[in-house]
Parts: structure tokens; C-alpha cells; sequence
């Protein structure tokens, strides 16, 4: 790339801006793309300081260079190898696109790089590796009846090792018997205790009712006093037909 055309790629970098319309910060649906503000009262239009400035002459990047890459070649799309005949490689760059295959990529690609072209977006493609041929059906069911034999072989294994766990099941179940009878035995002290309870009340319940006989007497003998103060009283209560009480 030659020095003067560096040197204006360099200016155009510096010299470049992004014109960007009023309001598009403020709100979400508005772009930043560039639009002439009409407002009336609009600060942008008024070239008001910090509202951004209009795309005015002076602002364009140097003829020679405008729409250059900054490589220094102007660039090419290429999707067919067809395309690449009558490019100059001093000049031009090629872009292969983005909608061909990797098999087709490939071959653009090297006979691009062959004819001095450079390639602005060239990737490294990896060969598809094939992946090895399945065993035949034969084959495969020659492996399935090696393998089931040992398989079956380790089935003993197994069940000798289930042996231990029968042993102690039994264990188990003659250390429950053993602690059965025990539970038994221990139930008895409480029948004993309550045989115990039941004699001990019928005992008390005579008691109780020989206590009620003595207040049966104090009523009988309360009823023969009140009787024998009755008469005693009436005697004393003798009047005559006039009301004066007679002395007997």
C-alpha cells in the first residue's frame, strides 16, 4: 500500500463523525440514524453547542480513498469461483459470502489465495473425518453370544453373596423369639398387681358401709328425744275455754 494513500486513510479516520438525530437517546424507538430536525424551537437545528453537528461540507473523507477498506483495497463479494476472473489483486480484496458451504468456501478460497487475492474474512476449514464402518450384523452377533456366557457365569457369584445376608435374617429372627418370652414374663407382675388393687377394694367397701350404720343410730336416737320432749310441751300449753291458763 503506498504512503499516500495511508496518509488519507488517516485523515479520513480523524476527520470522520457520526451524525446522529436529535432525541434518539431519549427515547428507546428512535435510531441514531441521521434526520434533518424541522422543530421550530428545535436546539439541534439552531446548532445549538453539545446538540451534535449537521453533515455540512468538510466533513467527507478524501476522494481517492472513499470507500476503501482500511487495508487499502477496495473490497469484493465473491459467492462463485466465476466471480474472481477479471479482479486486479493490487487492488481489489475479496469477501468470500457468507451464505456458501464449507466445500464450496474451500475452493474459493485457495484459488483465491493462488491468484495473489487477499481474503478479508478467510477461515481455516477442518477436513471431515469419516467415522469407521459399523461391524456387519454377523459380526455384531458373534460379540453378543461371547459376551452372554460371562455374563451367566457371574449370576453364582451373586447369589453366593446373597447367602450372608439369609443368615442374617435367621439371627435376627431367633434373637426376636428369645426376646418375646421375656416381654411375656414382664406382663405378668401387672396381672398380679391388679388381682392385688381389686382385693384391696372390696376389702375398704365393707368398711364404708359399717361407717353408715353409726349415723342411722344417731338418727334414731335423735327421733326418740324429739318424741318424748313432744308431750311436755303440750301439757304446758293447757288454757282454759276463757284463755287463762289453768295450773294442773
Amino acid at each position: 500500500m503506498a504512503s499516500e494513500i495511508k496518509r488519507l486513510i488517516q485523515v479520513r479516520t480523524e476527520k470522520g463523525a457520526r451524525f446522529k438525530r436529535d432525541g434518539y437517546g431519549k427515547k428507546r424507538q428512535l435510531s441514531d440514524s441521521w434526520r434533518k430536525p424541522r422543530g421550530q424551537h428545535n436546539k439541534q437545528r439552531e446548532q445549538k453547542k453539545a446538540r451534535g453537528a449537521h453533515p455540512t461540507p468538510g466533513f467527507g473523507s478524501p476522494v481517492a480513498v472513499r470507500g476503501m477498506h482500511p487495508s487499502g483495497y477496495f473490497e469484493v463479494l465473491v459467492t462463485t469461483l466465476k466471480d474472481l476472473t477479471g479482479l486486479d489483486p493490487r487492488t481489489q480484496a475479496v469477501r468470500i459470502s457468507g451464505t456458501v458451504g464449507s466445500r464450496k468456501r474451500s475452493a474459493i478460497q485457495d484459488q483465491a489465495i493462488t491468484a495473489g487475492f487477499r481474503v478479508l474474512n478467510a477461515k481455516v476449514i477442518k477436513p471431515k473425518v469419516k467415522a469407521a464402518p459399523k461391524p456387519k450384523k454377523e459380526e455384531a452377533e458373534k460379540q453378543a453370544v461371547k459376551k452372554a456366557p460371562a455374563k451367566k457365569a457371574k449370576a453364582p457369584a451373586k447369589k453366593a453373596a446373597a447367602k450372608p445376608k439369609a443368615k442374617k435374617a435367621d439371627k435376627t429372627e431367633a434373637k426376636a423369639e428369645k426376646k418375646a418370652p421375656v416381654k411375656k414374663a414382664a406382663a405378668k407382675p401387672k396381672a398380679e398387681k391388679a388381682d392385688k388393687t381389686e382385693a384391696k377394694a372390696e376389702k375398704k367397701a365393707p368398711a364404708k358401709k359399717a361407717a353408715v350404720k353409726p349415723k342411722a343410730e344417731k338418727a334414731e336416737k335423735t327421733e326418740a328425744k324429739a318424741e318424748k320432749k313432744a308431750p311436755a310441751k303440750k301439757a304446758a300449753v293447757k288454757t282454759s275455754k276463757s284463755g287463762v291458763k289453768k295450773n294442773e
